[in-house]
């Protein structure tokens, strides 16, 4: 009855072992981010940071923040001076408003395009999508987090909240980031994607 017993309780805990390392996972998302930063030719972080680097943080991969959004595209939209960090300015403009549901509450957000980047290759699709949410200045960098997507065919997209990263000012001051406008706000705690940087 004893060895039955052992067997039992060394047999739940090699379960949760296993279990715990498919929760610890990395994502592709995770990977790519981890292996930018950790290479010194393309890391954001600034020497003394890199020297002790291990891995970036992010929240446990969440499904409920991986969204269908519908698309209303503003084509007639004017291009703005969107303020940054520093004193250059980004020309944007609204390429659309998107609209979506996470826990049965409905939110819409602002997608943005910028002038210099449509015109340069390999960026021609590229929208940017900048949020704020309630989880800045607390386990996220308080300027908020961005998320890269493309112009789709239709009027869907995709909005994997679990890719949300930090501009590249929360790790080093000499970049120039967008500062996300006070409208693409979301009234909840956003915990997917990176956490913030502790220095």
């Amino acid at each position: 009855m004893r060895i039955y017993t052992v067997l039992f309780v060394l047999t739940f805990f090699i379960s949760c072992a296993q279990n715990d390392k498919a929760i610890l996972k990395e994502t592709p998302f995770q990977k790519k981010m981890n292996a930018e930063f950790k290479d010194a030719t393309t890391s954001p972080l600034k020497e003394k940071d890199l020297k002790r680097f291990e891995g970036l943080e992010f929240f446990p991969y969440d499904s409920s923040f991986v969204v269908k959004a519908d698309l209303k595209r503003t084509p007639n939209s004017e291009w703005f001076n969107m303020k940054t960090t520093t004193s250059r300015i980004s020309k944007e403009r609204i390429f659309g408003v998107l609209s979506f549901e996470i826990n049965e509450k409905t939110f819409e957000l602002n997608i943005y395009q910028g002038k210099d980047l449509m015109n340069s290759e390999g960026f021609e699709d590229y929208l940017f999508l900048p949020f704020l949410d309630n989880t800045n200045g607390e386990s996220t960098y308080a300027g908020g987090r961005y998320i890269d997507l493309s112009i789709p065919e239709g009027d869907t997209i995709e909005v994997d909240f679990n890719s949300a990263y930090n501009p590249y000012c929360a790790y080093n001051e000499k970049y120039s980031c967008p500062i996300v406008p006070r409208v693409n706000y979301l009234d909840l705690e956003v915990e997917a994607g990176v956490k913030a940087f502790k220095k």
